[in-house]
């Protein structure tokens, strides 16, 4: 059976960061995701700091499950490609000393056409980032959402093998038009961890976050097909644009909790 390990974006709880470790060990979440853009940069993170804060999660008993490290463009860009790539291999270097072995972002579009630059660019990006991760012990993982499933299946097949996971968002696939559902049967095997991030969009093509189970995902299909690939990675809360962002939090632990 699939076991449950819920964690919680920071970020969500709109709180300076070590108010919002202590909200998070509060509403019971076993981990929680770090902004390495906003809230703990590799480059002022000292040896001295990563060990402030496993200090500080520990007492709080918490784990880091995931790293967002956020950029400008994607990895198929050129503009600054090379900065951006060891900015977040330095990320994937910091996640792992805080004892996390995932890094997401969203790696930008996705091209049909395999014979453009564009697709070779991402290609040798990424293939370089997942030559950092067998060193530095941590993996990048995209997030889903501006692409179809397929259409990111057949970029992951392309790689060299382990080279890129999967940071599975169904609310973001929906509201970018794409089916959550047949997403998740093409990408399953490579999902490391699952955003608890609903939405809906509708005939005129307008779309929204709404609070966990009341958009369009079918959120027991979708952890049922991943029971299937013994998945043991976290669901990870994402929350936004919330007047209270800690009891929405705390709503979506419940709804989680009700499906398990």
């Amino acid at each position: 059976m699939l076991q449950l390990k819920i964690g919680l974006q920071l970020e969500s709880l709109k709180l300076p960061f070590r108010q919002a470790l202590q909200v998070a060990a509060e509403l019971g979440v076993q981990a929680v995701e770090i902004n390495a853009r906003t809230e703990l940069r590799p480059e002022n993170l000292s040896r001295t700091g990563v060990r402030h804060v496993r200090k500080l999660l520990a007492d709080l008993k918490l784990a880091v499950c995931s790293v967002h490290f956020p950029t400008r463009r994607g990895y198929g860009e050129a503009e600054d490609l090379e900065k951006r790539i060891d900015a977040t291999k330095a990320a994937m270097s910091m996640a792992y000393e805080l004892g996390c072995n995932v890094v997401v972002n969203r790696i930008g579009s996705i091209p049909d056409n395999k014979e453009v630059d564009h697709w070779s660019m991402l290609l040798q990006a990424l293939s370089d980032l997942g030559r950092h991760a067998q060193l530095s012990g941590a993996w990048l993982a995209a997030r889903t959402g501006a692409d179809s499933g397929q259409r990111l299946a057949d970029l992951i097949a392309a790689l060299p093998s382990g080279a890129l996971h999967v940071d599975f968002d169904p609310g973001s696939l929906i509201m970018n038009g794409h089916s959550a559902d047949g997403a998740m049967q093409k990408l399953a095997d490579h999902v490391v961890s699952f955003r608890a991030f609903d939405g809906v969009r509708d005939g005129s093509g307008s779309a929204r976050h709404v609070q966990l189970g009341r958009g369009s995902a079918d959120f027991p299909l979708l952890f049922s097909l991943l029971e299937e690939k013994r998945f043991g990675g976290y669901v990870i809360i994402e929350r936004r644009a919330d007047q209270d962002a800690v009891a929405s939090c705390q709503q979506t632990i419940e709804y989680l909790q009700s499906l398990f």
